[in-house]
């Protein structure tokens, strides 16, 4: 894969990440969108090929641990070959996190069977040395999330990098945003939405991900 293509993707997720952190605008959920290159239409899904995939050369592939403290790389075995729905949190906010999470929760219903199998959500703690598996697995009791919506930590060396790649890494918990990121790897259609916007606005952004099927293609009916 040549760099300019891979330069593509750090640009597309970039600009997907770079926005206003206050919730005004609500009302329009959908704050920008951009496709990157991240090899649609390519045959197979085996490991050779994920690791000459310009997301997974951008992303990484830092592992991170769920709030069953089952261990998980971010590309390969979370994003790679589907569409996910990313934002940040840690468990003792009490602001935006709660709102957020609670639109996941109407998120989930939404997508029901797909949720987990070509869908994942993915919660990432932004205070990863704090916020252990089983303070994970308590929050997301409280969100009654189910398979496929991963709450994520793991040491900060693993943690941090992710987090810039997605813009998202803040020094101190509170200063993180309200934002939810939505990416379809197979089609290479990133999109943002703001988490504090009505759950119906979200959904349509997430909707419009999920359904896409690539430039020049048909997108599915909802």
């Amino acid at each position: 894969m040549t760099g300019a293509r891979t330069l593509g993707l750090t640009v597309v997720v970039l600009a997907a990440c770079n926005t206003d952190r206050s919730p005004t605008g609500a009302a329009r959920a959908d704050t920008g969108a951009g496709r990157a290159d991240t090899g649609a239409g390519r045959a197979g899904t085996g490991a050779a090929e994920a690791e000459g995939s310009p997301a997974r050369h951008y992303f990484g592939d830092a592992v991170l641990v769920d709030q069953n403290g089952e261990r998980h790389r971010f590309y390969t075995d979370l994003v790679r070959d589907r569409t996910v729905i990313i934002d940040v949190f840690f468990t003792h906010c009490t602001a935006s996190c709660p709102i957020v999470a609670g639109t996941f929760a109407r998120v989930q219903d939404h997508l029901g069977e797909r949720l987990g199998r070509d869908v994942s959500m993915l919660s990432i703690s932004v205070d990863p040395q704090q916020d252990t598996p089983d303070q994970l697995a308590e929050y997301a009791q409280r969100f009654h999330a189910r398979p496929g919506w991963y709450f994520l930590t793991g040491d900060r060396a693993e943690v941090e990098p992710t987090l810039r790649r997605l813009g998202e890494w803040v020094d101190q918990p509170n200063d993180h945003n309200a934002l939810v990121l939505v990416g379809n790897d197979r089609t290479g259609l990133w999109k943002k939405a703001l988490g504090l916007a009505r759950p119906e606005a979200v959904i349509e952004v997430i909707d419009s991900v999920v359904n896409d099927r690539g430039e020049g293609a048909p997108t599915a009916q909802r």
